[in-house]
């Protein structure tokens, strides 16, 4: 069962982004949508009132969640997606990359690698970003891809450690950048690890331009309470980013922290706006016990 679930976060169109990924991925499926109250809402929500707040969906059996709401974040490639097709599948990704580079952009074209026969990095017109790559490993279809850069560069190493501690997981693979990379040398090219069963990518990079941001964040679904304070005590770094259930680590990435049904918790009365007085999500506050 996946348990850390990205949301993407969409500038009033989630429903349009949806729909494009729905005739871009040919194993796509709609999971469920979630709609604004009418009432309650705060000042730079009410525009939103009644209409879509979230879609879940998946992609090859991953899920992701759309979150429709104003022009405050975006997505940006310091979080993507890679990807994988087996190498008799090469046809397959060059149809996904023809659909995704559409009205987006191209990060690095389509071409031969040294890492892959046929490897392409786009980033959707919504600013959403993958990975497309042909490999033989036998691993998922789709796996985050964490990048540090910016004023994080040189610390996925420290990252992946730190991450792997705290959800009791580990790591699979760690490639250094070789001597002659320049002000990368030494540090972290590629590295997989997994976290609750899942797989994930860590990256260093160069490029100062990019840095983490709510617009892609990671939404870890715990058991109980228990949890919910073991996980946000762990990641919780930055107070004044804390609000509903969202918090940003010491790497600057953000985290939703939620309980398991939240979608089922969030129908009680009043709960939406119990919500939003929070920072820490408390279960019982929520149901207004």
């Amino acid at each position: 069962m996946q348990r850390i679930v990205p949301n993407l976060w969409f500038t009033a169109n989630a429903e349009e982004a949806v729909g494009f990924y729905r005739r871009t991925f040919p194993d796509f499926k709609v999971l469920a949508t979630e709609y604004y109250p009418t009432e309650g809402l705060l000042d730079f929500q009410v525009p939103f009132a009644g209409q879509i707040l979230t879609i879940e969906f998946e992609i090859a059996g991953f899920r992701f969640i759309a979150i429709n709401a104003g022009e405050e974040f975006r997505p940006n490639p310091t979080v993507s997606f890679f990807v994988r097709f087996e190498p008799g599948e090469a046809h397959q990704l060059r149809n996904l990359h023809a659909s995704l580079v559409e009205g987006g952009r191209e990060l690095m074209p389509l071409d031969s690698y040294r890492f892959s026969p046929q490897y392409a990095w786009v980033e959707d017109k919504f600013g959403v970003s993958w990975q497309l790559i042909t490999s033989d490993q036998e691993r998922p279809r789709i796996m985050p891809n964490i990048l540090f850069c910016g004023p994080q560069q040189g610390r996925a190493d420290e990252a992946v450690n730190f991450y792997t501690s705290l959800f009791r997981g580990k790591r699979a693979l760690t490639e250094p950048y070789p001597d002659d990379a320049g002000s990368l040398a030494g540090q972290l090219m590629y590295a997989e690890f997994v976290l609750l069963y899942q797989w994930f990518i860590a990256m260093d990079g160069d490029d100062p331009q990019w840095s983490f941001s709510p617009g892609v964040s990671l939404m870890v679904e715990c058991t109980d309470q228990a949890e919910i304070d073991y996980y946000w005590e762990g990641l919780s770094k930055v107070p004044e980013a804390e609000a509903c259930g969202w918090c940003v680590d010491q790497f600057g990435l953000s985290w939703q922290i939620v309980p398991e049904r939240i979608d089922d918790m969030m129908a009680a009365a009043g709960a939406y706006q119990r919500l939003l007085e929070m920072k820490k999500i408390d279960i019982n506050e929520l149901l207004g016990r």
